[in-house]
């Protein structure tokens, strides 16, 4: 297991540096967007070109940050039920997760987008619209993607496994992070309502409006 935690933690480091890095895109295309309304506007311009890197841009963002959001337990979760729930048993709903769900979809994707890339590439696809950009680069983004989120799943898999049987603490849990706001939130709201059949809910009050 020590091996497999070094090899996690490993990935880790790997998907937190490529993220950071691909994070900067996000500036990238805001300035690119920003200059091309503004030559559109002023000059009458446009051109398909800027417009199409636009998309990849974001599409780079999208693929390349998602195992670096993964590692930081920054997903989507519905916290109103996940709180509700033991540490163990969102341990398991975790480890579950990724060996049925994650990694066989991640695994799939990458799979069957790898061949697709190869096929642009082989031909070297241009953009359907006048003056766009080649469409390998975009499509070579998808397989490149979703290796880094296998890997990434890998790692979760094993710091998951290594939590549930006690062999290390849940980094999230000690850091603490915007789910660890939403959990006491949720966890807030849940105890402000009141149990069917326990008692009268409270109700807020509303404001009436004044007599005349």
């Amino acid at each position: 297991m020590s091996f497999l935690l070094a090899l996690a933690r490993g990935i880790d480091a790997v998907n937190m540096r490529i993220g950071k890095a691909a994070s900067w895109l996000i500036l990238v295309a805001i300035l690119v967007s920003a200059a091309n309304a503004v030559v559109r506007k002023l000059f009458d311009l446009s051109s398909n070109s800027w417009l199409e890197l636009q998309w990849v841009l974001f599409a780079a963002v999208f693929l390349l940050c998602g195992s670096w959001t993964l590692m930081d337990n920054e997903h989507i979760r519905i916290d109103i039920v996940n709180a509700r729930l033991s540490k163990r048993v969102r341990d398991g709903i975790d480890i579950f997760g990724h060996v049925f769900f994650l990694l066989p979809f991640s695994i799939l994707l990458l799979w069957t987008s790898w061949p697709f890339f190869m096929a642009s590439w082989s031909i070297n696809e241009q953009s359907l619209n006048a003056g766009g950009l080649p469409q390998w680069p975009a499509k070579l983004l998808v397989p490149v993607g979703f290796f880094f989120l296998t890997l990434q799943g890998f790692s979760e898999l094993i710091k998951r496994i290594a939590i549930f049987t006690g062999r290390m603490e849940d980094p999230n849990e000690r850091e603490g992070g915007s789910h660890a706001a939403l959990a006491a939130e949720a966890e807030r709201l849940l105890a402000e309502v009141e149990v069917p059949g326990a008692g009268t809910p409270v109700v807020p009050a509303t404001p009436t409006a004044p007599k005349h």
